[in-house]
C-alpha cells in the first residue's frame, strides 16, 4: 500500500492548532505519524460522555503529563467543555495540543473557547500533486480525486473499490456531519440540495434558481452553501468586484473531484470533454488553495467576469491583484478581447493561462500558456 508524505506537519509550527479538514482527508493518519505523549480520541463514545459529564478529569489527566508535552485531541468538536481545560493547559504547562476536527461549526456555533489566539487554525485537504509523486495523473486526480485512500485504491488499480468508497462519502457526510450535528432539520432536501450543487460546480450560483429546483427558500439555499463552507465540503468563490449587487452571485466549488462525480452520479464513465474543462478547473482552483494554506501564504482568491470575458482566478493581496489565471483543457486561445480588456481593469497584472494539453510554456498573443507544473511553480514563486 502506497504511503503518501503529506506537506502539512503541525508539529513544525512548535504551538498549538487546530487541524480541520472533511473526512477522509487523512487527519487522524497524519497526527498518528506525531511522536505524541497523549493522545485523546473522542470517537470513542465512552470516553466523550465521560468528559461531558466531568470536563475535571480531563484537566486532572492533563495534570499527571509533563510540562511542555505535545497532546493530541481528535475529533475534538464532540466535547468542546474541554477547550477551557485546553487553554489551561496551554497556559499553566506551556503544553503543546493537536486538536482535530471535521469542521469547526459547532464550536463556533455553540460558544466554544477556540483559544483567542494561542492556536493556528490548519486546514487538511486531499492529497495535492506533490504529495502523490510520481502516482499523480491528472486524468485519475479528475475522475477519482485525491482523497488518500481513494488515490491508494487507484494506485492499486482497484477502482472498483474505489467508486463503492466514494459512492459511500455522500451517504457517510450526511449521516455523520448533517444529521448527527443537527446542522439541518431537512436532511432529505438537503440531499437533494447536494446533488444540485454538484451541477453547478465551478458556475455562477444564482440562488434563487437553485431554490427553485430543491423547493426550499433562497434564504434556506443559502444556509446549505454556509453548511457546506463550514464543513469545508466547498467553498463560495467571489468576483473581484466593489458591487454589492454583483458580489451577489459567486462560483461555487467542491473540495475534490471525486466526490463531485460521486454526487453526480457518474463514477462508472469517463468524464465527457465539457465535464473535464469544468473538473480541471475545479482541480486548479482547489490545488492553488492548498498550495497556500500550507505554505501560509496571505493571499485570497476571487474571479473576474465582464459580460461573456471571464477569468477564473485572481490572486489578491491586501486588496490588490498580484497574478491572475485562465483555466484550459483542451483549445488554449481565449475569448476575443478578453486580454485585451482584463489589462485595461487591472494594468501591469500577469495573466497567464493553466494549460492541460501543454508540455512547454509558449506565448500565445501576448499571452503566458503554461503547462500546470509550471502554472503551480510560478504560484508558489508569489
Amino acid at each position: 500500500m502506497p504511503i503518501f508524505p503529506r506537506t502539512l506537519n503541525p508539529l513544525t509550527t512548535g504551538v498549538s492548532a487546530f487541524l480541520f479538514g472533511p473526512r477522509m482527508t487523512g487527519k487522524t493518519t497524519l497526527l498518528r505519524g506525531i511522536p505524541a505523549d497523549a493522545w485523546f480520541d473522542l470517537l470513542d463514545p465512552a470516553l466523550e460522555l465521560q468528559y461531558r459529564a466531568n470536563p475535571g478529569l480531563f484537566w486532572e489527566q492533563l495534570s499527571a503529563i509533563r510540562e511542555e508535552a505535545v497532546i493530541v485531541v481528535d475529533e475534538v468538536q464532540r466535547a468542546p467543555e474541554l477547550l477551557n481545560v485546553v487553554q489551561m493547559g496551554i497556559d499553566r504547562r506551556r503544553q503543546v495540543f493537536l486538536l482535530s476536527g471535521s469542521s469547526a461549526r459547532k464550536l463556533r456555533r455553540g460558544g466554544a473557547n477556540l483559544l483567542g489566539g494561542r492556536a493556528l487554525d490548519l486546514r487538511l485537504h486531499p492529497l495535492c500533486a506533490d504529495e502523490l509523486g510520481k502516482d499523480f495523473r491528472m486524468d485519475r486526480a479528475l475522475s477519482f480525486g485525491t482523497l488518500p485512500q481513494i488515490a491508494t485504491l487507484v494506485t492499486e488499480k482497484r477502482e472498483d473499490v474505489a467508486r463503492q468508497l466514494l459512492a459511500s462519502y455522500v451517504t457517510t457526510y450526511l449521516r455523520e456531519e448533517i444529521q448527527a450535528e443537527a446542522l439541518t432539520r431537512n436532511v432529505g432536501a438537503f440531499a437533494r440540495f447536494l446533488q444540485i450543487a454538484a451541477q453547478h460546480h465551478g458556475q455562477v450560483i444564482e440562488f434563487a434558481s437553485i431554490s427553485r429546483d430543491c423547493a426550499v427558500p433562497a434564504s434556506t439555499v443559502k444556509e446549505y452553501f454556509q453548511i457546506l463552507e463550514d464543513t469545508l465540503i466547498g467553498f463560495l468563490l467571489w468576483p473581484f468586484d466593489r458591487s454589492e449587487r454583483k458580489k451577489s452571485r459567486p462560483r461555487f466549488y467542491l473540495f475534490d473531484c471525486g466526490v463531485i462525480r460521486a454526487l453526480q452520479q457518474r463514477l462508472e464513465d469517463p468524464p465527457t470533454p465539457a465535464e473535464t474543462g469544468f473538473l480541471f478547473e475545479n482541480w486548479v482552483v482547489n490545488e492553488l488553495r492548498r498550495i497556500r494554506d500550507y505554505e501560509r501564504k496571505p493571499h485570497e482568491f476571487a474571479f473576474w467576469r465582464e459580460r461573456d470575458r471571464v477569468v477564473d482566478l485572481l490572486v489578491t493581496k491586501g486588496n490588490r491583484v498580484i497574478h491572475a489565471f485562465k483555466c484550459k483543457s483542451g483549445r488554449t486561445d481565449l475569448r476575443p478581447g478578453v486580454a485585451g480588456r482584463f489589462r485595461e481593469i487591472f494594468p501591469g497584472v500577469p495573466l497567464a493561462v493553466i494549460s492541460m494539453s501543454d508540455a512547454r510554456p509558449r506565448m500565445a498573443d501576448g499571452v503566458e500558456i503554461l503547462p500546470v507544473k509550471e502554472a503551480l511553480q510560478r504560484y508558489r514563486a508569489l
